[in-house]
């Protein structure tokens, strides 16, 4: 098939999975043509079959914000004349998904989409009364709809209403690329130092305060480092937490990396505040490591972790340290929920089992 890919290029979920189905699919002989107005993160150069399409968004004087759904709307159609693209699937319903209707609009209905909601842009954007309507026409035109988690698609019926059957199709990982190294863990070490490890896009959502709240408590009952890895808004707000609480200097900002894979199995747990969480898909890289994750108990995040974690109320970082200290300082426990944390994530999410969802729902659509 040529399939189209749409989506956001920043640090998150959506550009991840959206970036690993385009290679995946590539890999699979697939023709596949990628599109958004950067390069995404975790775009992979000289892979055959796979090709990138920048967006260009001209800042015309007029627009105090530059229309970049017109001209994705643009894109799409010139990729679609160019390369004889079958179906475009589209990450985040805005503005990908009214960008796909309006590019269907423009060539006589002859285009197909298949649109996947990732969370926020139904639980956040999707939501404001400002973006309700146009996020559920956009969901209700598309050829197919899927979400990440039950949670997401439970809560896309109930916030919008929509008569689509809204298909679950979870996030993935790469099981071969993600995977358990012989890191000796803290009590195989001389310094005994636990390593913690919190991945994101630093946004509001994720609370990266609350993380380094927990941490500290953490680090109150034993030697510990916290590695932060991606970048967001709210990373200098987390840093300062850090001086107030006295810990800055056992926290250690990574920035965004290129090969997440070869740092996260050197973690001993990972840590998770959000406020709310369709998936988490940087939990689910740790778990295909061996990483045990500690997280809120909020949205789809109890779908991924199943029992191989465990789950705190929101708001509270002083339970996230009580259930991160259950595993820090019992290293059986710690390596039973290690090994579950990997077969969980081998059994449910490996990239070959999902993508194969996603072909199913092309060629359902297609035919």
């Amino acid at each position: 098939m040529r399939i189209g890919i749409v989506c956001y290029p920043t640090v998150g979920g959506s550009g991840v999975v959206a970036t690993e189905v385009a290679h995946a699919l590539a890999a699979k002989g697939h023709d596949i043509h990628l599109l958004s107005y950067d390069r995404p993160s975790r775009l992979r150069r000289g892979t055959p079959g796979l090709r990138f399409h920048q967006v260009a968004v001209s800042a015309y004087p007029l627009f105090r914000y530059p229309p970049y759904d017109l001209a994705l709307a643009t894109r799409m159609l010139e990729v679609r004349e160019e390369a004889k693209v079958d179906l475009f699937h589209v990450h985040y319903a805005i503005p990908h998904a009214v960008s796909a209707f309006l590019a269907r609009s423009m060539c006589g209905g002859c285009l197909k989409f298949v649109t996947t909601l990732h969370g926020t842009d139904i639980t956040v954007v999707g939501s404001d009364r400002a973006y309700m309507r146009p996020t559920r026409f956009a969901i209700e035109q598309s050829d197919a709809v899927t979400a990440v988690s039950k949670y997401l698609a439970d809560e896309t019926h109930l916030v919008f209403g929509v008569r689509n059957t809204v298909e679950v199709v979870p996030n993935f990982v790469d099981v071969d690329r993600f995977k358990p190294t012989q890191t000796p863990r803290w009590h195989q070490r001389p310094d005994g130092e636990r390593i913690l490890i919190h991945a994101s896009n630093f946004r509001p959502v994720k609370r990266i305060a609350d993380v380094v709240r927990a941490f500290a408590a953490v680090l109150r009952k034993v030697p510990a480092r916290l590695w932060l890895v991606g970048d967001g808004p709210d990373r200098e707000h987390a840093m300062a937490v850090a001086a107030d609480l006295g810990c800055q200097h056992k926290v250690e900002y990574h920035g965004v990396l290129d090969h997440l894979e070869d740092v996260l199995p050197q973690a001993d747990l990972f840590l998770s505040a959000s406020e709310t969480e369709s998936f988490g898909l940087s939990m689910l890289e740790a778990m295909s490591c061996g990483v045990p994750c500690v997280s809120t108990a909020v949205g789809g995040v109890s779908e991924v972790l199943g029992d191989t974690g465990a789950l705190t109320p929101f708001g509270d970082p002083e339970a996230l340290a009580r259930a991160a200290l259950r595993f820090l300082e019992d290293p059986e426990l710690h390596a039973v929920h290690a090994a579950a944390s990997r077969a969980r994530a081998v059994d449910l999410f490996g990239s070959e089992r999902v993508v194969q969802q996603y072909l199913k729902v092309y060629e359902r659509v297609l035919q």
